[in-house]
């Protein structure tokens, strides 16, 4: 069921804490989602992985709120674009994600969350969202003439 989840995604966590939390944990947490880089509408994208074999599993949106639930309840949480609202994975359907580890990238502005999940993961009810093959050329690490690179993307 969903909460009453404010009508735009949050900048900052929710001042309101449970009775009895450690307040040096709680201003280091504060400190950790503030130092992530969300996006125009306060959202960073978190890839979703299996702990266990590494299949990624979906990719959501969290706004700095779902991640701080997520890194405090051990299930994962996100922003829904489209309803306005947060939600927790597998609050109706019963496919729940438990988190095992969160990793930020290099840039701070998306989210690798490891979880074992229970059920599928995608909204079809398959274990993994990436069905859909696309027909890709297929790279190699040897080349017998280096491609030409256009002028600044050499640096990417």
């Amino acid at each position: 069921m969903p909460d009453s989840a404010p009508t735009e995604p949050t900048a900052v966590p929710r001042a309101e804490e449970p009775a009895g939390a450690d307040p040096a944990a709680l201003a280091a947490l504060v400190a950790l989602v503030a130092g992530l880089k969300f996006d125009a509408q306060g959202l960073v994208a978190a890839v979703i992985q299996d702990h266990a074999d590494a299949t990624v599993l979906m990719v959501g949106w969290m706004d700095a709120e779902a991640v701080r639930r997520t890194l405090t309840t051990g299930r994962t949480w996100f922003w829904s674009r489209s309803r306005r609202e947060h939600w927790q994975k597998g609050e109706t359907s019963g496919h729940r994600q438990y988190v095992r580890s969160v990793h930020a990238d290099c840039d701070r502005d998306t989210l690798l969350v490891r979880v074992e999940q229970t059920g599928g993961a995608c909204h079809t009810g398959a274990r993994s969202c990436f069905q859909a093959s696309l027909p890709a050329v297929q790279g190699s690490p040897v080349a017998a003439v280096p491609a030409a690179v256009p002028s600044g993307e050499a640096e990417r």
